[in-house]
């Protein structure tokens, strides 16, 4: 079969297990794709010529650079004992004790030839690890730990594979090389990845600022950046291109809101562009781990000199002691670590740790590099049993994993993975010890709705510009009262729910504010004695009344009520008023006295909260981040007033309220895709989009 008949047979495979696993709910996809593969090789012969270093380009590199960027930054530092730990001290104790368990199996396979095999059957494979994580609920911390693992210890896998094979070549095992190369290997590929990166974010920037800003150019330059850093570093400077490129991904996200905030639809076009790929590429390396399995066990199956059956329990006896070593391995960690902070070691969360440790299509692209041949032209020893061995131990990995995760977790669904377009809090991670502890994979229609409406304004704030200032902020405005009527429909049983005393206290710093930039506006003489004393009498009259609500349990009062319609009426006055009175002089300062008070609340309330004693407060987000919308919303209001756009602020706020349905709508389908939300549930949320869009396509055409 030709290339790209294969390349267009392989991506309909794709499709094709999508579609069945979406009949067979029982089977992960993982596993229809590698029984497609299998089904592909033993009835259509395709094959394909294996090699590593194209198979490390074009799957791993992107992939890594992808799970990299994706990667909670704050959940890998406070890993980071555990995570080096597993990725190199017990790669090689898994190389040492696996080696010798190999050799003791198998006497004619040669010692180094037994740690060779043990080494690339030590990595965990991140495609692996990822497809359980959509698969099974894990605790966040055993999914960070093991994710973090994946990251990086194909290096040291590939280094003990390396020196083992070698040492079964040659006859002769330099240590002293072997240490060094790891070295090398490890910190010039992780310090290239730091620098290409930031020759890369640095070269982004120059052509933003030379006005190349097209986004579909950055998506492409970023598409092609672990490509681009993996050769450089694997072919040019002998190092690991795996953990250049997953270094490049871990900063390319601290890098991140840069283009987001000069290209706001970066984001959208890369993080779907990035899902496509991925989506195809992990996706054919099953579909490939299927194809390989036939090779890889066809000469120990047709071997009439080999017991198939005491090859299958040779598989399952490495695979029983790898998974003893490491989930003993983890536990000790724990003992040393947890312990010490007061916790007990769990014996489940190592347990789960160990089976989590998958294997996949890089252990099984590193055996076939096994040479058939030693140095002297003898055939190597065992080669086609340390396919079978390889190859079944990927598989039984995978089984296991899916199998007995579930009963261990007692739970078949994620509410919390990497990469999710669900901002949770991060420190809500649930311990992996806890056994009373269950995530609940459903959320409720009130957070899914606060959820959408929050994407919404997060899209909106993204097209915010000067010249639709207003209609940004209006629009804003409008979300913020629905979340607000969200958050307040829960009943804490408190006097005063804590999210109406932070509002209140936090409008009487911010009408103070006012009233301080109200007085300086009269002592530098830029505003009328009479102007003042009104505008200082309606200020007071509104700190009154936020000190009465206090007492009414946050209700309004009834001047508050009178005082807002006379605030929608004078705007709308101002409106409609002709040109010649909007010339007024008293009209003219009133407006100034609008901007400048509520520039001097903004600004007064922004020192208020950087104090250290209010930081430590914490104050509820979302009733700062609506003050400060309702500031810069009277400050717009303003400056639209002087300007003579209502036409233009039609468009923009229709085509802003377009672009927030949208938005709406994709959170939707990431609620329902992540499976926080049921069909039903989606379906009302949506009817709920579709009946505001058409009620405000109705009251458009009403105003025209």
């Amino acid at each position: 079969m030709h290339l790209v008949e294969a390349v267009l047979f392989l991506m309909a495979l794709v499709i094709i297990s999508n579609v069945l696993s979406h009949y067979i709910v029982a089977v992960p996809v993982s596993l229809i794709q590698v029984a497609l593969g299998l089904g592909a090789a033993l009835f259509f012969h395709l094959t394909i010529n294996l090699a590593t270093d194209w198979f490390m380009l074009l799957f791993i590199a992107p992939l890594l650079f992808y799970d990299g960027r994706h990667f909670p930054r704050r959940e890998l530092w406070e890993l980071r004992g555990p995570i080096m730990g597993n990725a190199i001290f017990l790669v090689f104790a898994t190389m040492l004790v696996g080696g010798y368990l190999i050799h003791f199996l198998i006497p004619p396979l040669p010692l180094p030839a037994s740690f060779a095999l043990a080494a690339i059957l030590s990595p965990t494979d991140p495609i692996a690890v990822q497809s359980l994580a959509k698969r099974v609920h894990l605790p966040s911390g055993v999914l960070h730990l093991v994710s973090g693992e994946s990251l990086i210890n194909d290096a040291s896998g590939l280094i003990g594979f390396k020196y083992g094979i070698a040492a079964t070549m040659t006859g002769a095992f330099a240590l002293g090389h072997a240490v060094r190369d790891f070295f090398y290997v490890a910190l010039v590929g992780a310090l290239a990845g730091l620098v290409l990166i930031g020759l890369i974010n640095l070269s982004r920037n120059w052509l933003l600022q030379q006005g190349l800003n097209d986004v579909i150019l950055h998506t492409i330059l970023q598409v092609l950046t672990p490509f681009f850093i993996y050769l450089i570093v694997d072919e040019f400077m002998h190092a690991s291109g795996v953990i250049a490129v997953v270094v490049a991904g871990l900063l390319s996200n601290t890098q991140h809101n840069r283009y987001v905030a000069a290209l706001p639809e970066l984001r959208i076009v890369s993080e779907r562009t990035w899902d496509l790929i991925v989506y195809t590429l992990n996706g054919i390396i099953f579909l490939i781990l299927g194809i390989e399995l036939p090779v890889a066990m066809r000469d120990t199956i047709a071997d009439h000199e080999v017991n198939t059956w005491q090859a299958l329990e040779f598989v399952v006896i490495v695979y029983l002691g790898i998974l003893v070593l490491r989930t003993l391995w983890i536990y000790g960690y724990m003992w040393l670590t947890v312990r010490s902070k007061g916790n007990p070691p769990s014996w489940r969360a190592a347990l789960l740790s160990g089976i989590s440790g998958v294997r996949g299509a890089i252990t099984l692209v590193g055996v076939f590099a096994v040479p058939a041949a030693l140095a002297n032209g003898q055939p190597f020893p065992e080669r086609s049993l340390m396919l079978f061995i390889a190859a079944g131990v990927v598989v039984l990995s995978l089984i296991v994993a899916i199998v007995a995760l579930p009963l261990v977790t007692r739970s078949v669904a994620p509410l919390q993975t990497r990469g999710s377009t669900i901002a949770a809090d991060g420190s809500s991670d649930v311990a992996e010890d806890d056994e009373n502890s269950h995530d609940v994979r459903i959320i409720s229609q009130r957070q899914a709705q606060l959820f959408v409406y929050q994407m919404a304004v997060r899209r909106v704030e993204s097209e915010r510009r000067e010249s639709n200032q207003k209609a940004a902020l209006d629009l804003i405005a409008e979300y913020q009262n629905l979340i607000r009527r969200l958050e307040l429909a829960e009943d804490t049983g408190a006097a005063i729910p804590p999210l109406v005393q932070d509002e209140l206290d936090l409008r009487k710093v911010g009408v103070q504010g006012e009233l301080y930039a109200l007085d300086d506006l009269w002592r530098e003489n830029k505003i009328m004695s009479k102007s003042y004393a009104k505008a200082h009498k309606q200020l007071q009259h509104r700190l009154d009344d936020l000190n009465s609500m206090a007492k009414r349990s946050g209700r309004p009062t009834l001047r508050m009520l009178l005082d807002r319609s006379a605030l929608k009426l004078s705007h709308f006055w101002y409106t409609v008023a002709s040109e010649q009175n909007r010339s007024h002089r008293f009209l003219n300062e009133k407006l100034f006295i609008e901007k400048e008070t509520a520039k001097g609340g903004l600004k007064y309330l922004s020192q208020f909260l950087r104090q250290k004693e209010n930081k430590a407060h914490h104050y509820n987000r979302q009733v700062i981040y609506s003050l400060i919308v309702q500031y810069r919303n009277r400050i717009a209001s303003v400056k639209a007033l002087n300007t003579h756009k209502s036409t233009q602020y039609e468009h923009e706020l229709g085509r802003l309220r377009a672009i927030a349905f949208a938005a709406e709508r994709t959170a939707i389908h990431d609620l329902l895709e992540k499976g926080y939300i049921t069909m039903a549930m989606a379906q009302r949320l949506n009817q709920n989009v579709n009946f505001t869009e058409n009620a405000a396509t109705l009251t458009s055409m009403e105003e025209v």
